[in-house]
This record gives structure tokens, C-alpha cells and sequence, in this order.
């Protein structure tokens, strides 16, 4: 699903709107690249996920034995994610704010997890990036799962605009003090929800905190 001019200027009603249905749009699932990545997620670690939507992720980590916390900018959307916990018999400590207003504390979380959260200019991306690190322990581990620029060739979801997109040099450079232990981009075809498939250029990067 590509993101209208809308979710830049208005982005709380605009998600708002989006996720009011009773349907999940995006599944129910965990993100193909995150579940990839099951070994890294040790039962009793605590994990952030930012922009978490309607918890598909949040629960999964929470399914592999994590304390975990997650926000969302829109109240519909966190309000099916805590819904989803629910059915599936978990704890999820969730929040409805802006990633400008969540509280970033240092060294708090053993995982942070951002999966196609690319809705922040440039500017605004570097400081979230920066938060990111911060609420990281040392020794934490990063995953980011996000659209590359090839994305735009395939226009099956995502911002639309090449200067929210990430390339590896983008995600190496933001990360300066972490050793990165994956990064890829490669093209799958994404079935995440019924409002979320197609072909799709992708990147995916998993770095551990110094």
C-alpha cells in the first residue's frame, strides 16, 4: 500500500482512517524478515517495536518469551494490536504517541525493531535513528526491515519517495558505533494482510550495539 501525500501532512488521522475497518490490513503474521530471525530473540529480553501498526509484530516477539513494549501514532491501530495480544495470550505494553513524544530512555531495551516505519524526511530520520541507538543497551541488537530504492519500480507499498527510501550506505552511516551482522537488499514478493502484497524492493539489517 503506497502512502499518500495525506500520511505526511496528517499522518494520525490519516493511519486512523486506514485502520478503523475491523479487518487487519496488514495480517496478522510477523514480518517475513523478523521471524527470519527467530535465534536472536532469547526468551526473557525486552524489545521496542516503533510504528508497530496493529501488533503482528509486537506479538510475535512477545510469543518468543520477550518483555515488550510498542507505540503507534494511531489509537485505532494499537487498539487492534492490544486486541490481537489479547487472542493470542500475551502481554504487550502499548502506547498511542508520535515517535517524537515516546520516552527514549538510554540503554533500555535488548532489541529495537522498526519494520517499514519509513514515513520520517531525512532530517527527522537521523534523529529517530539516533533515539533508536540510544534505547539500546550495549550489546543490544537493531533490525530494520524497510524498502530500498528499487521499490519504486515496483510500487506495492511504501512512501513513494525516493528520499525516504534506504539504501546500505544509508543504514551503515546512521549506525556508526554498531558492528552490522546482516545487511541486505534483495526483491521478494510481500504478502502481509490483503492490503500489503506484491513484488517488492527490500532491505534488511540486523547490527549489534558496541
Amino acid at each position: 500500500m503506497t502512502v499518500s501525500k495525506d500520511a505526511f501532512t496528517n499522518p494520525r488521522e490519516t493511519w486512523d482512517k486506514r485502520f478503523e475497518t475491523e479487518e487487519y490490513i496488514f495480517g496478522t503474521e510477523p514480518n517475513a524478515y523478523l521471524k527470519s530471525q527467530q535465534a536472536l530473540f532469547v526468551k526473557g529480553g525486552s524489545a521496542l517495536v516503533i510504528a508497530d501498526g496493529e501488533g503482528r509484530n509486537s506479538v510475535w516477539l512477545a510469543q518468543q518469551g520477550l518483555s515488550v513494549d510498542a507505540f503507534d501514532i494511531s489509537p485505532n491501530a494499537v487498539a487492534k494490536a492490544a486486541r490481537l495480544a489479547a487472542s493470542a495470550g500475551v502481554q504487550v505494553a502499548y502506547s498511542t504517541c508520535r515517535w517524537e513524544d515516546w520516552d527514549w530512555r538510554s540503554a533500555a531495551y535488548d532489541h529495537v525493531v522498526g519494520i517499514f516505519f519509513q514515513f520520517a524526511d531525512p532530517v527527522a530520520r537521523q534523529r529517530l535513528f539516533e533515539l533508536m541507538a540510544r534505547a539500546l543497551k550495549p550489546g543490544g541488537l537493531m533490525l530494520i526491515q524497510g524498502y530500498s530504492p528499487k521499490q519504486l519500480e515496483f510500487n506495492t507499498g511504501g512512501p513513494g519517495r525516493l528520499d525516504f527510501l534506504y539504501d546500505e550506505s544509508l543504514l551503515r552511516n546512521s549506525f556508526p558505533d554498531f558492528d552490522v551482522l546482516e545487511l541486505r537488499t534483495y526483491e521478494e514478493f510481500v504478502v502481509e494482510g490483503p492490503r500489503h502484497q506484491g513484488m517488492s524492493g527490500l532491505i534488511g539489517m540486523v547490527a549489534r550495539k558496541r
